[in-house]
């Protein structure tokens, strides 16, 4: 026997509108039914989720029910408690709803999509729908920026450590956190590593250390869509210090690229429990790789507590390798795509984007000193579109060839490294085995190197 499902949904924001309620929709829905002669209806609500998408936990339920085929009729109150989203709404009624046999009932759009006016209905409907769901979404993006030019923070969303929110005023507030910050920075260009600050405040890990170096925020800036506006809140630091902290950062990451002779460092993961894995000093003979679920420095990177990973000797596990990349470059076949020189259809497609646009410049010019010259509005409507698919492939091409470009690098290391392996410093190998080595997994003796290419 199949059963009717009458479906809910209430978003935060319109919980208390008339009709909206729950309850007010279960007496309406309940009430069609009944005029309907349909008995068996059981009810899947939604409370307090957004119509934005269908990740909703009944409409979940209501899916894999009508894929079980249980249900006869979808009944809601209004188009929108199923979905705002157009593709969301078409995507059910056509890929879920159809297939099964389950017809789709709004109530206040009299919509019935057994019928085909009623399918037309429900396409123009969810179009609204859609538009409204997105104009919407702009104004609210727009009431943002001006929030933000005026100086006042985002609302909502996470505020930075050392700040609390002030909603009535809208902005930023120091709080006991921030002499933290202060700490932090101080302590950092003093030359203390992340984890030994982290470690030092009662902070998680490390992470979180290079987190607050580098918000801006802190000097008063609020960052937004890739834009700089100056904030209403108080600094917890001045610019100087900030601009110090930066230049000790950039200092420290050349120091540790160009210093180190571990050649697989940030490459090595632990092929028991999924860690990654460090070089550690094993007295005077050298260094032994080491997982970090061994380790008590970094917590956050334990993955088991228990892992019985063997440590195993650090130039064994390099010369293996290296060894394996030689062998891999000795058998690699370059494919068709990466003969091709890029940029010879982006040559192309330039030359005619220039040409359409002094075409369509053009026209514009002549039509601007004639009256309602329909013929010309269509060819240039027509250049306009040829003008947009040209783009799009520009685009497309422009991806395209950057992969590509990276891809014959790669295959040129490979060709040529052979001859090369010898002569170069260890910041050379460094670079080739990170442009060719995806990561490289170790499980006690065994070690499997994955390639990039």
């Amino acid at each position: 026997m199949k059963t009717a499902a009458i479906y809910i949904r209430v978003s935060t924001d319109s919980q208390a509108e008339e009709g909206y309620s729950i309850d007010a929709q279960k007496e309406q829905l309940s009430a069609y039914c009944v005029s309907k002669g349909i008995r068996d209806y059981e009810f899947y609500i939604d409370g307090g989720w957004s119509g934005s998408n269908i990740d909703r936990p009944e409409m979940q339920r209501l899916i894999e029910d009508v894929n079980r085929d249980r249900i006869s009729h979808v009944i809601v109150y209004k188009l929108d408690r199923l979905s705002r989203s157009q593709k969301d709404t078409l995507y059910l009624i056509e890929d879920v709803f159809n297939p099964h046999g389950v017809d789709f009932v709004s109530l206040n759009e009299s919509m019935d999509t057994s019928t085909p006016m009623g399918r037309l209905m429900l396409g123009i409907l969810s179009a609204f729908a859609q538009l409204e769901r997105e104009n919407i979404r702009l104004r609210t993006r727009m009431g943002m920026k001006e929030r933000v030019k005026s100086g006042l923070w985002m609302g909502g969303g996470r505020v930075p450590f050392g700040y609390d929110y002030d909603r009535e005023r809208g902005i930023l507030v120091p709080n006991q956190d921030a002499e933290k910050v202060r700490q932090i920075y101080k302590l950092y260009i003093a030359g203390k590593a992340p984890q030994e600050i982290a470690n030092l405040l009662g902070l998680k890990y490390d992470r979180l250390v290079y987190q607050i170096l580098m918000r801006k925020s802190n000097y008063g800036i609020i960052e937004y869509n890739g834009e700089e506006y100056q904030g209403k809140h108080e600094p917890i630091i001045t610019k100087e210090l900030y601009d110090i902290a930066m230049r000790c950062m950039l200092e420290r990451r050349f120091v540790r690229a160009n210093t180190s002779e571990h050649l697989l460092t940030g490459l090595l993961y632990c092929g028991k429990c999924g860690a990654r894995m460090r070089y550690q000093k094993w007295g005077n003979k050298g260094c032994k790789l080491v997982c970090y679920s061994q380790q008590k420095s970094k917590p956050y990177l334990v993955k088991d507590p228990d892992c019985e990973q063997e440590r195993i000797w650090a130039d064994e596990v390099e010369e293996i390798v290296i060894k394996a990349i030689f062998e891999f470059a000795n058998n690699y076949q370059p494919g068709e795509t990466e003969s091709l020189s890029p940029g010879d259809a982006l040559s192309l497609l330039y030359e005619q984007q220039t040409a359409l646009n002094k075409k369509i410049k053009k026209l514009y010019m002549v039509y601007a000193e004639e009256e309602e010259n329909e013929i010309l509005l269509e060819t240039i409507e027509d250049l306009k579109k040829k003008l947009h698919a040209i783009n799009e492939q520009i685009a497309w091409n422009t991806q395209n060839d950057t992969a590509l470009a990276q891809k014959r690098e790669k295959t040129e290391l490979l060709l040529t490294m052979n001859g090369l392996w010898d002569t170069m410093d260890v910041r050379q190998k460094k670079h080739i085995i990170r442009k060719l080595v995806h990561k490289v997994v170790i499980t006690d003796a065994h070690v499997h190197v994955d390639f990039s290419l």
